[in-house]
């Protein structure tokens, strides 16, 4: 399991796709988008807001996304984002 005191990369998917039943290569091929996506670009933004809608069964309405996008091109994203989730 552990490897030199880290947790093996296969070990660690395997444990995320277990709790989340979201698999290795979704999970990459979302981080390759974040990674290399356009966030001033609205249909970039707007393709992983409904990637992630996706993934995680909750939807969001398009009020909601218009805000994102809004918020992101404008960057208006605030530093404690994680009290609006």
């Amino acid at each position: 399991m552990f490897r030199g005191g880290y947790m093996a990369n296969d070990d660690l998917f395997d444990r995320i796709e277990k709790k989340t039943k979201v698999n290795k290569e979704t999970i990459l091929s979302l981080a390759r988008k974040l990674q290399d996506g356009d966030f001033k670009n609205e249909d970039t933004l707007r393709g992983i807001i409904d990637e992630i809608s996706t993934l995680t069964g909750k939807e969001v309405s398009k009020e909601k996304q218009d805000k994102i996008v809004e918020m992101v091109i404008n960057d208006k994203v605030p530093s404690n984002i994680d009290k609006y989730v």
